[in-house]
């Protein structure tokens, strides 16, 4: 597999009618890795703050915690690597 820019990708699938349906099918897959992965992320995000012993959002907007903000920032973003890479393969 070729690593190519977008638009070559899509200039050279848009120049043959079997690249066209490659280049639906690569669509499709695209969005459905973006949909499986943002559920993913939700539902991680989603069991951390249930998991907390206190309101993260209460710490982070009120108590203005920026210890605890830069530690949940680190975890989305540790998150959304896992989940790239499984979705890369």
């Amino acid at each position: 597999m070729t690593h190519l820019p977008p638009y070559r990708l899509i200039a050279q699938a848009a120049a043959s009618e079997a690249g066209s349906d490659r280049l639906v099918r690569r669509l499709l897959e695209s969005a459905a890795f973006v949909a499986i992965g943002v559920m993913v992320f939700m539902i991680a995000f989603w069991l951390m703050t249930k998991m907390a012993p206190f309101s993260l959002r209460k710490e982070i907007e009120e108590d203005q915690n920026t210890a605890l903000g830069i530690v949940i920032g680190s975890v989305i973003i540790g998150l959304a690597l896992i989940i790239s890479a499984a979705i890369q393969g």
